[in-house]
């Protein structure tokens, strides 16, 4: 079976180069190029007309729903998937209307963005289900932040803070290194912290609660 094209855009390197890492490894997919900005993922699609592109939501010059217009208007056969941190109900809406084949939380990009591409390229559109929110009493600042990460987000940081790279990390957890980056990412920006010394620290400051 020919493997489906892809190419990726996300303005952050970091959240980028895991994507690529990530996608590479799964039989059935080629990443046949890489994008940081809006208006360069739109001259990739127009240049290697991929089977599958997945683009962030919030790139600067060019935001998602944008190249995902005017892909549309050039009647392009690649199939748009949507990354996004956040994303409102007019939104999705508005990315469904312009022929978006699935909308991926950045949040479950580790875990089901592999799902997403084989059900795009199966010729069907994705549906994320949308977890249930529950309210419970406010917790201090620390906690309510690590309440926020999932079971495997919690184990790489506990790694992450014993010292342990990317690499080590991905061979311990039994993941790709691209996945573990993936996992970074979304964990420092749910806990708030700039790079690995201060999720160290805050674990350090919090005990075992973090």
């Amino acid at each position: 079976m020919t493997a489906r094209r892809v190419i990726l855009a996300d303005d952050h390197p970091f959240l980028l180069r895991g994507l690529a890492d990530l996608v590479s490894v799964e039989p059935g997919f080629q990443v046949v190029g890489m994008a940081s900005t809006g208006r360069q993922a739109l001259a990739l699609v127009e240049r290697l007309k991929p089977d599958i592109a997945v683009f962030d939501l919030a790139m600067h010059d060019l935001d998602g729903l944008a190249v995902l217009r005017r892909i549309s208007q050039a009647n392009l056969s690649t199939r748009v998937v949507l990354l996004a941190a956040t994303i409102t109900p007019a939104q999705k809406s508005r990315a469904l209307a312009l022929g978006a084949w699935g909308v991926v939380p950045k949040d479950d990009a580790p875990g089901t963005l592999i799902a997403c591409l084989c059900t795009v390229a199966a010729g069907e559109r994705w549906q994320h289900e949308e977890p249930r929110e529950t309210i419970d009493p406010i917790p201090p600042p620390a906690a309510r932040r690590v309440a926020r990460l999932t079971p495997r987000e919690r184990e790489i940081a506990d790694l992450v803070s014993r010292g342990l790279s990317n690499r080590a990390i991905a061979a311990q957890v039994g993941t790709a290194e691209g996945t573990v980056k993936i996992h970074l990412h979304n964990i420092f920006r749910k806990m708030k912290v700039a790079n690995r010394t201060a999720l160290a620290a805050l674990k350090f400051e919090n005990g075992d609660r973090v």
